[in-house]
């Protein structure tokens, strides 16, 4: 039997909705504002998420003829633009917490489990959103933050969970990962790791078979989740405690 000490966030569409209206709209302010004749709308751009990473989706849709030839070096400033532009989104308070966050993160927290983030977004995308929706206290309460291109090879490859898992001096037999979609599902169970994932709009119809429990969200009191996929029968799914986290563990 193991037991749960650490669990592992990702960000983009777990911690926060924060695909669709947020990265999306970021990445057409900054091609506006560089004269491209390109706006990716919310289906396009759940298309582009099967592409892991900011700078690769811009990448695949040169690619595919839809954006203009540009150099690596026009493509990171690109990409930066949008990654301030996507700061200045969250600073305005237009990308809050997915429902249940704040209270699981709270009560792992206060319980002595080590918490981190295993993410593809930046280093500075995820700043700002710690800072700006969770508080300036949870920069200390972190013990990793993984994040960016610390690794070789992005979601689905287990680079970054491995890393973290390096960083913590943990075990996957100690570690939970939290995840919104099946490349990060994968990455996990590549590393692995149990996972609970959180769908979203863009996510709900991934392949996720391998996962240890799919929800709607992690849910509150006042907005209770939906179980859609159960295996190890977890009891109580109004909203996802600790305790149900610790109970994966259990059963394996």
């Amino acid at each position: 039997m193991s037991t749960l000490k650490a669990i592992l966030w990702d960000v983009d569409g777990t911690l926060a909705d924060t695909e669709r209206d947020g990265h999306r709209v970021a990445f057409n302010i900054a091609f506006e504002e560089a004269g491209l004749n390109r706006r990716w709308d919310v289906s396009t751009y759940g298309e582009l998420l099967k592409v892991t990473g900011g700078k690769e989706r811009i990448r695949y849709d040169i690619q595919r003829g839809d954006m203009p030839e540009m150099s690596n070096e026009q493509i990171a400033r690109l990409h930066a633009r949008k990654t301030q532009a996507y700061q200045e989104l969250i600073a305005e308070g237009r990308i809050p917490l997915r429902p249940g966050v704040r209270r699981l993160l709270e009560e792992a927290f206060s319980a002595g489990i080590t918490l981190g983030i295993a993410t593809t977004t930046t280093p500075a995308a995820l700043n700002a959103l710690i800072e700006h929706s969770l508080g300036p206290e949870w920069f200390e309460r972190f013990a990793v933050m993984a994040a960016g291109d610390i690794v070789p090879s992005k979601k689905p490859a287990p680079d970054i969970y491995l890393h973290a898992m390096e960083q913590l001096g943990l075990s996957p037999k100690e570690t939970l990962a939290m995840e919104d979609s099946e490349n990060g599902l994968l990455s996990a169970k590549n590393a692995g790791l149990r996972c609970i994932v959180t769908v979203n709009d863009y996510t709900q119809n991934h392949d996720f078979k391998e996962a240890d429990l799919v929800i709607s969200t992690l849910g509150d009191p006042e907005q209770p989740c939906t179980a859609l996929k159960n295996p190890h029968n977890l009891q109580g799914l109004e909203y996802i405690t600790l305790q149900h986290c610790q109970s994966l563990f259990v059963k394996m």
